[in-house]
C-alpha cells in the first residue's frame, strides 16, 4: 500500500522522517511551492525542522492535494487543526472511498467542536474501522535528534494500526498499537489545555510545588473527562494519556506551554499566539472541550479555567488563584 502524508509543519515533517526508514516512496501534501521545492532538491523542509535530512529519492512532494490523495491508500493527517476543514473544502477533494486515514493532529475542529477522527468520518463518510490516529509523548524537536521516543496508533482495525506502526518504528522510535480511537485523541486534546494551564502558572511565578499539584489534577481531571464521554477500560496512566500529558505540561519544547507562560508574564492572547507564528493546539482545543463539556457537565475546572482565561479574558492571576482553592 502506498503511503501519504498531508501537512508541511514540523510534526509531519518528523512523521516523514520516520516513514523514510520504512518506505520505498513517500508522496506529500506541502501547502507552498518553495516548500516543495526544497524538499524535493535538498530534502530539507526550509520552515520547519531544519535539521532533518531526508532521502529525496524516496520523496513525492507537491502542493496539489488530490494528486497525493490519488496516488495513496494510506493518509497521515497532518494539518492543524484550525485550518482542517478549510484546507479540504478549498480544494474540493475528492475520492476518498477506500482510503485508510490516520490523524495526527492533537486539536479540535472548531467548525465541528469534534475531534479530528469524527470530523473525518462526518467530511468524507470514511467508516471508523478505516479511520486512526497517532498519539504519544513525542516533539518533533526530539525526532529531528533520533532520541529514544514512544508513540501509539490506535485505531478500531489493529490490522491497520500494526501496518502503519511497522513503518514507523525506528532505532529510536518505538511503537504500540491500540484501539482507544476517541480516548487517546480527547486525551491529546486535553494534554495541551493543560499544559497551557502549566505555562500560565509558571508565568506567574508559580513554582515546581504548585505546578506538580496542577498536572497531577489534571491527570485525574482528564480520567474523570474521558470516563464520562468514552467509557471503555483504559489505563490513563498510559503513555498516550499520562506520559503525553507530562512531556507536553513540562517539555521546552512545547508550543502550549510557551503559549501559556507568555500569558501568565502579561502578553495578551492575541499577541503571544502573532509572537509565536505557530499553532498552539490548545488554543482551539480549549473551545471545543468546552462546548463538549456543556453535553457531559463533567467537573473539569482545570479545562475551565483555562477556556475563560483564552476566550473570555479573563485575568489569568484571578483564575489561577480561584483555581488553586479546588487543587488537592
Amino acid at each position: 500500500m502506498n503511503v501519504g502524508i498531508l501537512g508541511s509543519g514540523s510534526w509531519a515533517t518528523a512523521i516523514a522522517k520516520m516513514l523514510c526508514h520504512n518506505v520505498d516512496t513517500l508522496h506529500w501534501w506541502v501547502r507552498g511551492q518553495e516548500t516543495a521545492d526544497e524538499l524535493m532538491t535538498y530534502g530539507h523542509n526550509p520552515r520547519y525542522i531544519q535539521s532533518i535530512s531526508l532521502p529525496k529519492d524516496k520523496l513525492r512532494v507537491t502542493t496539489d492535494m488530490q494528486a497525493v490523495v490519488d496516488a495513496c491508500d494510506v493518509l497521515v493527517v497532518v494539518i492543524p487543526s484550525l485550518h482542517l476543514d478549510s484546507a479540504f473544502r478549498e480544494r474540493n477533494i475528492t475520492g476518498m472511498e477506500g482510503k485508510i486515514l490516520f490523524s495526527a493532529i492533537k486539536g479540535m475542529v472548531s467548525e465541528y467542536d469534534s475531534i479530528p477522527a469524527r470530523y473525518l468520518h462526518k467530511a468524507f463518510g470514511t467508516p471508523y474501522d478505516n479511520i486512526g490516529i497517532i498519539c504519544g509523548p513525542c516533539h518533533a524537536e526530539e525526532v529531528a535528534r533520533e532520541k529514544l521516543s514512544y508513540l501509539t496508533v490506535a485505531c478500531p482495525t489493529l490490522i491497520h494500526a500494526e501496518w502503519l506502526s511497522e513503518r514507523l518504528e525506528t532505532r529510536y522510535i518505538r511503537v504500540q498499537t491500540s484501539d482507544d480511537v476517541f480516548g487517546a485523541e480527547l486525551a491529546a486534546v486535553l494534554k495541551n489545555v493543560y499544559a497551557i494551564a502549566a505555562g500560565i502558572a509558571h508565568g506567574l511565578g508559580d513554582g515546581d510545588n504548585f505546578i506538580s499539584v496542577l498536572v497531577s489534577n489534571a491527570s485525574q481531571e482528564m480520567k474523570r473527562f474521558l470516563a464520562a464521554v468514552h467509557e471503555i477500560d483504559r489505563d490513563v496512566k498510559g503513555s498516550p494519556y499520562l506520559g503525553d500529558l507530562l512531556v507536553t505540561a513540562y517539555s521546552i519544547h512545547s508550543r502550549n506551554r510557551t503559549l501559556g507562560t507568555m500569558i501568565g508574564k502579561g502578553y495578551t492572547v492575541k499577541s503571544a499566539i502573532l509572537e509565536m507564528d505557530m499553532v498552539a493546539e490548545g488554543f482551539t482545543g480549549s473551545q471545543g472541550i468546552h462546548a463538549l463539556n456543556q453535553k457531559f457537565d463533567v467537573d473539569i475546572p482545570i479545562a475551565e479555567a483555562v477556556y475563560r482565561i483564552l476566550h473570555e479574558k479573563m485575568s489569568p492571576s484571578i483564575e489561577m488563584r480561584l483555581l488553586s482553592d479546588e487543587l488537592s
